[in-house]
């Protein structure tokens, strides 16, 4: 090969075809992008905890070790917070009154509520109050105040067509009266403080001490196996969860107390058997989901599915 060739080679374009001239735009476009890509990426990702590392920080650990149940201090001598008509109907009056289980108007239907609007809020107050065909008095929750059931007649009527006034709060009582009292049981304490302080009196003034009785009384031998067996009540309440029964009666006690809508009466083993042979979980499920005339929880649709499942362990362990 002479010299003139070799240097004509050395001078000569690296892109020879138009191939390799699409190749090179393509690759001159992409490897800054991804280039760029890639650093944003690195940035984004610095200080970055991984998954699962986050589950020792302190507010982690005082998430978990957070106790499960609380408490609140109530001051015995303020006045009572009543609940609003729209609470009372959220926990108690749903269950019946969301769906018109059992013959119950519906909240929201005007046409179903016209007839008993018409007869009055007293009428209304008092078949609430006392309860009339499959609904319990006070739909089943006897805690509930006067006040508080014709707050909640008031909130389902005007949700239905009525325009009722809101009933005037009851007249609390007044917070001295509970430390008038107080007085009178320091003074029935002081007299039993006396006492005390003349039987040490007598044997300085030269009384002599009647001699302790030198037979101790023989303990009651039917008294020990009571003793002894008394643990075992606490220990047969404990296997059912408390919040099972307050569920119950919040909300199931409207239909499974008297047994509506084909609901399973509490109590009944002969209506309850057929749902046991089934299983704890379907019966479970069927209570979360809903089924048939019931609607999904029962009606409380703020109660956890542990809840659920307390309320139907707490019906079965009453029926068997």
């Amino acid at each position: 090969m002479s010299k003139e060739q070799e240097h004509v080679q050395e001078h000569a374009a690296l892109i020879k075809t138009p191939k390799q001239l699409i190749v090179t735009v393509v690759l001159a476009f992409l490897v800054p992008v991804i280039i760029i890509l890639m650093l944003v990426n690195m940035v984004a990702s610095y200080g970055r905890a991984g998954a699962g590392s986050n589950a020792f920080t302190p507010e982690a650990v005082d998430k978990r070790i957070a106790p499960v149940a609380g408490f609140e201090l109530v001051d015995a001598n303020a006045p009572k917070v009543f609940k609003t008509g729209e609470q009372v109907y959220s926990s108690v009056c749903t269950s019946c009154h969301a769906a018109g289980v059992a013959g119950a108007p519906k909240v929201g239907d005007n046409a179903a509520w016209a007839p008993r609007i018409k007869e009055g809020l007293e009428a209304l107050f008092n078949v609430a109050l006392h309860g009339k065909g499959a609904m319990p008095p006070k739909g089943g929750n006897p805690s509930l105040s006067d006040y508080e059931v014709e707050r909640a007649v008031v909130f389902m009527a005007n949700k239905s067509g009525g325009n009722f006034k809101e009933p005037e709060p009851p007249a609390q009582p007044a917070a001295n009266q509970g430390q008038a009292a107080a007085p009178a049981p320091a003074q029935q304490a002081a007299a039993p403080a006396a006492a005390p302080a003349q039987a040490q009196a007598q044997p300085q003034g030269g009384a002599k001490p009647q001699a302790p009785s030198q037979q101790p009384a023989a303990p009651a031998t039917g008294s020990q196996p009571p003793a002894q067996q008394a643990p075992a009540a606490p220990a047969q309440q404990a296997a059912v969860n408390p919040a099972g029964e307050k569920l119950y009666k919040q909300t199931c006690f409207a239909c499974h107390g008297t047994g509506v809508a084909g609901a399973p009466k509490f109590g009944s083993k002969a209506d309850w058997d057929k749902y046991i042979q089934t299983g704890m979980d379907a019966m479970v499920k069927a209570a979360i989901a809903g089924k048939g005339a019931m609607p999904p929880k029962g009606g409380a649709a703020n109660a956890s599915d542990e809840d659920v499942r307390a309320a139907v362990e707490y019906m079965v362990s009453n029926a068997k």
